[in-house]
């Protein structure tokens, strides 16, 4: 990670650096600007950069920055409006930073690729008046706010999406680690007051995602229950602070248009019920298969607006063909949806993968994507594509690694006693009370369980 603080003088020169006409700068302006790579991987990266007012208050505001390598180039931010020209980048001041009081401080960021080296730039303006700096050597770990006390609900608020990623009411990144239910019509009895408080307490996790099935004895054989059962989740989840991401579940058959009338239906009545809850994301299809992203494309552009009706501001995530693999599990790349992306706000696509059946290739599509598609992986196994077998524990955190650096969120499959590898729990756990001991985790469930338990970075300024 490189890392460099510049302090702007009153009168600084310029230095190497063209300026583009904006707000002219107050008589007694100054200013820091810390630039930091937060993250890199094979031609991409992901970088920071905090500006702190050190002079008047400011009302509307342009950084500006030079490239010091031609092939450096910004592919998306957030926080800011973007823009680059050769090698000079700008980032203007958008409706809730736009202001900056004296000694405030505005966070933004963005996704970059590079050909050839990727130093960091060494000269900063705001609003016409330069400032210059040095590279200093990095701390060992990237700076970070102080743990914000509070469950992941009342931290980050109502999430959103800026750029690429996932943001808290504060317009600043997280990343949400949790579980996936396994389905709720056989599994019921693994989410009751106790497996959901050591959900929440012991497992600290940030998330529960709700497995609605479709079909397989699901939602179509009792639409008002399925929908009922749902809810009550969403509220138990609530009460526990976590966030709950409620999964129509559609698996076969695999072109979710087959569900497109129960979609409308079902979406219509949760979205319209859990409009005034914060902790509610949406996915509208589980796993597309044996069929095109056209098909699943339009598909989401027909239910997100059943949703944005009830539910302006909820985060909504998109399934991918080939099972949620971006298309890779067919033969494609994520190109299809970058180059056709669904038409919509506030979205994310969502990423499968099962660690000892999906490795490389599959890894190196969610880095290139990553910078261009705002990805949470929704559903993930330590085990084979079967949801059995062995734990592939080398994969399992090569890709928990890879989704900590690029800052995705995901949800483990799952959080149930099925006699299977990916199952968190032995059988017969979920006939008991204990939810964590190691009495009752899986080889599977002791892995996940000691990644999602370390303490989150939910940054607040």
């Amino acid at each position: 990670m490189k890392r460099l603080l510049a302090l702007l003088a009153t009168g600084a020169s310029t230095v190497g650096l063209t300026v583009l006409a904006g707000p002219p700068a107050q008589a007694a302006i100054g200013c820091a600007a810390e630039y930091t790579i937060t993250s890199q991987w094979e031609g991409g990266f992901q970088a920071g950069v905090k500006i702190t007012n050190l002079g008047d208050p400011v009302s509307g505001w342009k950084l500006e920055f030079a490239m010091p390598d031609a092939g450096q180039k910004v592919v998306q931010g957030w926080n800011a409006t973007w823009s680059q020209s050769g090698s000079r980048v700008t980032a203007g001041g958008v409706d809730w930073n736009r202001t900056l009081s004296t000694g405030a401080s505005a966070g933004l960021g963005f996704v970059g690729s590079f050909t050839g080296s990727n130093p960091a730039p060494t000269s900063f303006a705001l609003n016409g008046v330069t400032c210059t700096g040095s590279i200093t050597d990095p701390p060992t770990d990237p700076p970070t706010d102080p743990p914000a006390s509070g469950t992941p609900a009342a931290v980050n608020g109502q999430l959103h999406v800026c750029g690429v990623r996932l943001c808290n009411q504060y317009d600043r990144p997280v990343q949400l680690r949790g579980m996936s239910t396994h389905g709720i019509q056989w599994f019921g009895p693994c989410y009751n007051d106790a497996s959901l408080d050591a959900l929440a307490n012991d497992w600290k996790s940030d998330l529960l995602r709700v497995a609605m099935y479709v079909q397989e004895d699901g939602y179509e054989t009792d639409p008002a229950g399925f929908t009922d059962r749902v809810n009550s989740l969403v509220d138990m989840a609530e009460a526990r602070g976590m966030y709950a991401v409620i999964d129509f579940h559609t698996l076969t058959p695999g072109d979710p248009n087959f569900n497109l009338d129960r979609a409308k239906t079902f979406f219509a009545s949760v979205a319209a019920r859990n409009a005034h809850q914060k902790n509610v994301i949406y996915e509208i299809a589980n796993e597309p298969n044996g069929v095109s992203w056209a098909a699943v494309k339009s598909y989401a552009e027909q239910v997100i607006p059943v949703i944005r009706a009830a539910d302006p501001d909820a985060v909504v995530i998109v399934g991918t063909r080939g099972w949620s693999s971006l298309g890779v599990s067919d033969g494609a790349n994520e190109s299809e949806v970058v180059n056709n992306p669904v038409n919509a706000t506030n979205i994310m696509y969502a990423f499968h993968f099962y660690a000892a059946s999906h490795k490389d290739t599959y890894r190196a599509a969610v880095s290139r994507a990553a910078a261009q598609l705002p990805l949470f992986v929704s559903e993930f196994g330590t085990v084979s594509a079967t949801g059995g077998g062995a734990v592939d524990r080398a994969s399992s955190v090569a890709w928990l690694d890879l989704l900590d650096r690029l800052k995705i969120s995901y949800a483990n499959w799952t959080y149930s006693d099925a006699d299977e590898g990916s199952a968190a729990f032995k059988p017969g756990t979920c006939g008991g009370t204990d939810y964590s001991s190691s009495g009752v985790l899986t080889e599977s469930g002791a892995l996940v369980k000691s990644r999602i338990s370390t303490a989150d970075d939910f940054p607040t300024s």
